[in-house]
């Protein structure tokens, strides 16, 4: 199984064009598209969404993974494969949470190339390819390193920011619930909100904050849009409010 996880969207030909390499090369893969419209350009943002959506795939599953703003460019090509699960793409933080989170680890850069790589989409012409060998074989093309050599050991274990905005204008973040007290409340953008299990235990239009289906706190207002109501943006600050949990 290889899974898809972009900022490529899905009105552009980027994704259909991996697809195609992935169909041709490793025709028997499920592939699902799980994100293409992760904020796009920011790795560090996609790093602590990727592990809260891992868990319903199997051990063996290939992540192929493409939020590469430096392609071409000086970052590494890489395999990482944590807990028994493969991630193909850059090596710009993008896999950083995952890594850190994992039980069992290893780390490679990819020392394959194909015969033709364009200079600006490694999605299509090396990760694609890399992620199809990976399905066939389960052997990394590349040259184990430490991945303590390539972990950003500063980043902090939650990130309490805005990381992704959904089409109902709910604002997930990248920081754990467990990060936060049950009672607690939080600040974003000069509102305070309290704490509700699911949408209906708030009122029509009201705004809260939840533990969503993935354990990541999240900022929601039943049957409307909190992003509109709140005038809330990816990377807005969100804090436990004052003398809150």
């Amino acid at each position: 199984m290889i899974v898809l996880f972009t900022d490529f969207g899905v009105n552009a030909p980027y994704v259909g064009q991996m697809k195609a390499v992935l169909a041709r090369e490793a025709p028997d893969a499920a592939v699902i598209d799980l994100f293409h419209n992760v904020p796009p350009f920011r790795p560090m943002y996609a790093a602590y969404l990727l592990p809260a959506y891992i868990d319903e795939f199997p051990v063996g599953t290939i992540f192929l993974c493409v939020v590469d703003p430096g392609v071409g460019g000086s970052r590494k090509p890489v395999v990482v494969r944590a807990d028994g699960r493969w991630f193909v793409g850059p090596d710009n933080g993008l896999f950083n949470e995952v890594a850190r989170r994992a039980m069992r680890l290893n780390w490679w850069d990819i020392s394959w190339r194909p015969g033709h790589l364009s200079a600006s989409f490694h999605g299509r012409d090396l990760f694609a390819p890399v992620a199809a060998r990976l399905a066939s074989s389960q052997e990394a093309p590349g040259d184990p390193v430490n991945p303590a050599d390539r972990i950003f050991a500063d980043w902090p274990q939650d990130l309490f920011e805005i990381v992704y905005i959904d089409r109902f204008g709910n604002a997930v973040t990248g920081a754990r619930s467990s990060a936060l007290a049950a009672d607690a409340m939080l600040s974003v953008n000069g509102h305070i909100l309290e704490r509700a299990r699911t949408f209906s235990d708030a009122p029509v239009g009201a705004g809260f904050w939840y533990e969503n289906a993935n354990e990541l706190i999240e900022i929601a207002a039943n049957q409307a849009s909190a992003a509109a109501a709140f005038e809330l943006e990816i990377g807005m600050r969100v804090d436990a409010a004052s003398g809150a949990g």
